[in-house]
């Protein structure tokens, strides 16, 4: 008598088992746990939660300061307040590298990818975390700025437009954590991404800034997400600079600079081996 053994998950007539396949839905149904997993690494990492203390005593002590000491023209809580979104945004865009290189150089990424292969959920998942934490991170900016200078004793100054320049100071912090996010899955290295964003945002724009013709300057990312988003007058900008792009087209130009980040990233990761 001989025996036909059929390998398992092999499918014959009669036989009710398949391979097993992902289809979109399955990967559309991973999503909640991949964020939950997403959450559960923000919440537990240590780093995280230091820059978010950084940030809060930093937004304190600086519109403190400039409420106490910077006496050349009136000073009101309702715009002092906004004054640390800048540098909430370059946190929340550490942040966002921090997200992805970190689960790369500790060797967390080769696990992540086993538990979900579906590598956009994976994108997608980390992408609106990082939206949702640069938010965050830019509220507690936003709130420590107006307690900070609130203390200092100045007025509070028109309120009637602080509502509407908070929703663009986090959507501003929101974004700029995405980008963070996209520029560590292309660069997969956590201090070279974190010191070409600060290089970046912290001097080569400005000297561009100087050199270009307003009408190109004002398409630099952080001048576009920072200066014209928040609708600050810094010294390196020139009036025409200043009256070009409105905060909606501002925001459409960061945001542009995000989705591209994260675009490419997302086939890299796509392509590249987990290690």
């Amino acid at each position: 008598m001989t025996t036909t053994l059929t390998p398992v998950g092999a499918y014959t007539e009669g036989n009710q088992h398949r391979p097993a396949t992902r289809t979109k839905t399955s990967d559309l149904k991973a999503v909640p746990s991949a964020l939950r997993s997403e959450w559960r690494k923000v919440a537990s990492v240590r780093t995280y939660k230091v820059i978010l203390a950084l940030n809060a005593v930093g937004g304190a002590l600086l519109s403190s300061s400039i409420a106490r000491f910077a006496t050349d023209q009136p000073m009101y809580v309702s715009e002092v307040g906004f004054y640390w979104t800048t540098v909430s945004a370059i946190l929340a865009t550490v942040v966002g590298i921090l997200m992805f290189t970190s689960e790369g150089q500790h060797g967390t990424l080769a696990v992540t990818l086993t538990a979900q292969p579906a590598r956009w959920v994976i994108a997608a998942s980390k992408a609106a975390m990082a939206a949702a934490t640069g938010a965050v991170i830019g509220a507690v900016g936003i709130a420590a700025g107006f307690g900070g200078s609130a203390i200092a004793g100045i007025e509070m100054g028109d309120t009637s437009t602080v509502a509407t320049m908070t929703l663009w100071a986090l959507l501003y912090t929101g974004l700029s954590a995405v980008l963070g996010l996209g520029t560590g899955m292309v660069i997969r290295h956590s201090a070279g991404a974190v010191t070409g964003i600060l290089v970046w945002s912290l001097a080569i724009e400005g000297l561009l800034n100087l050199v270009l013709p307003a009408r190109a300057a004002q398409f630099l990312p952080f001048l576009a997400g920072g200066d014209r988003l928040l609708a600050l007058e810094l010294s390196l900008d020139t009036p025409e600079a200043v009256a070009a792009l409105t905060q909606p087209q501002a925001a459409l130009v960061f945001g542009g600079y995000a989705l591209v980040a994260l675009t490419i990233g997302t086939l890299l990761l796509s392509r590249r081996d987990a290690a």
